[in-house]
């Protein structure tokens, strides 16, 4: 029986995963491991190149991970006060969570390059890890098809995706922007595709709400898939 504690933990385990998986991010923590001081957004954004919103937003899905601390400078000086970044000594470091990116690829092309339907195989392993990241509801209790939504919304979240939900009469789509695999998912996306599919409806299946993942759509922008949700059966 999966308890809430393992839950949490997978659920960590799973932001620290994600926030790591886009190159941009992984850059800005090796950053600030290597600066003396601590540093605020627009410093970051002139040494790694990007706007100073685009690292603030990445600088919360760090935070978020338990990898970057944050907090507001003492003001010595008139204005609002500068938001301080720095990296957390005991966060993993750059270098053990460039190791776990580099073993997914490894994995992924493994899995690719194997005889059989790898797709099929990494489906039925994001399933197993869906029906992980969520509590089992009490013998005799099922959600309902919204509260199952609410909670897919909860656990893709914390994978790192920005979830929209646009809701008709038959069935409810999900636009997910941002995949926090984005760069695996280039190089293996009919693997990463396959695993995500796998963990909606691993998700879906243990909350017995009634709903299944009819389809996944990938990329039908350049950074937003589209999963098709049904009520089972229909």
């Amino acid at each position: 029986m999966t308890t809430r504690a393992s839950s949490e933990t997978a659920s960590a385990r799973a932001r620290v995963h994600a926030a790591l998986s886009d190159p941009s991010r992984l850059r800005l923590l090796e950053v600030l491991e290597e600066a003396r001081t601590p540093l605020d957004a627009r410093e970051l954004a002139g040494r790694v190149g990007l706007h100073a919103n685009t690292v603030r937003t990445h600088m919360r899905l760090l935070t978020d991970a338990g990898l970057v601390s944050v907090r507001r400078e003492r003001g010595t000086h008139a204005g609002r006060p500068r938001v301080l970044y720095e990296a957390q000594a005991e966060g993993g470091g750059a270098d053990e969570l460039r190791g776990y990116r580099l073993l997914a690829e490894i994995l992924a092309g493994c899995l690719a390059s194997s005889a059989g339907d790898a797709a099929e195989r990494a489906e039925r392993a994001g399933e197993a890890w869906g029906r992980y990241l969520v509590e089992r509801p009490a013998p005799l209790r099922s959600f309902s098809g919204a509260e199952a939504i609410t909670e897919l919304l909860r656990v893709q979240r914390e994978l790192g995706f920005q979830p929209e939900l646009a809701a008709c009469a038959e069935a409810r789509d999900i636009a997910m922007h941002r995949c926090p695999f984005l760069e695996l998912a280039k190089a293996y996306q009919d693997i990463v595709c396959a695993v995500h599919r796998g963990l909606i409806q691993g998700v879906l299946a243990e909350l017995r709400g009634g709903i299944v993942v009819a389809e996944l759509q990938p990329f039908v922008h350049p950074s937003v898939c589209v999963a098709h949700l049904a009520k089972a059966g229909a």
